[in-house]
């Protein structure tokens, strides 16, 4: 059952190439040429002639991710940088496993919708709306569901079962790209000021001690 969920999925996601945010394609494709010195706003096309189905095909999405980490959580990003051939047709996807309670923590994709559809599991998932409202809206999904995050608001997917949980996104760019929004406040290089992080969270400045040196190690290791 699960594994005819996935295909039904997959052949949605791939059907919806015209809601991709990024530029559309002024030929049939443009394969990233990963090996060009030049930059662009993407990547350079590879010769047409020298493509061929490899540069169409990923496999293994069908292997679970490993959850054995501190959030019980897994990302396997399906993008331009694992498919070559998804160079300016503006789509990509990932599959999400959650071990019980597993959590996709707070973050934003930057240059992407995501549209996400739960294969197996229970998950409450939602995002946030922007300043000054800031608005929780949440929903708690089963198999079978989906639901949409709005492109670069913070949104989550945590897992509220005792049984593993798998998810399928969708998502309107070839390289979404993605802020994990505890990482990158307490987790830079450099470090932000822990005067700064004080006072805009109103705590403590060794809570911020606390939290910088957690993150810190996570994100450089």
């Amino acid at each position: 059952m699960a594994s005819a969920m996935l295909i039904v999925v997959l052949l949605a996601m791939a059907s919806s190439v015209v809601l991709a945010s990024d530029p559309s394609p002024l030929q049939d494709f443009c394969v990233a040429d990963k090996a060009s010195p030049v930059l662009v706003n993407g990547f350079v096309c590879k010769n047409p002639m020298d493509v061929n189905a490899e540069d169409f095909f990923f496999s293994g999405l069908n292997k679970p991710g490993n959850t054995n980490n501190r959030l019980g959580s897994n990302v396997t990003a399906v993008d331009v940088n694992k498919i070559a051939g998804l160079n300016t047709l503006g789509i990509s996807l990932a599959r999400i496993d959650f071990a019980p309670y597993g959590l996709n923590p707070p973050h934003t994709h930057p240059r992407a919708t995501e549209v996400l559809t739960v294969i197996e599991g229970t998950l409450h998932v939602g995002f946030i709306t922007s300043n000054p409202q800031n608005r929780l809206i949440f929903k708690v999904l089963n198999a079978g569901d989906v639901f949409v995050f709005p492109e670069g608001l913070i949104h989550f997917q945590f897992n509220r079962g005792h049984k593993n949980a798998v998810a399928i996104s969708g998502l309107s760019s070839q390289n979404p790209g993605v802020i994990t929004v505890a990482n990158a406040v307490f987790g830079s290089n450099p470090k932000i000021d822990e005067s700064v992080l004080a006072k805009a969270f109103q705590v403590d400045k060794k809570v911020i001690d606390y939290l910088q040196s957690q993150f810190w190690m996570d994100n450089n290791n």
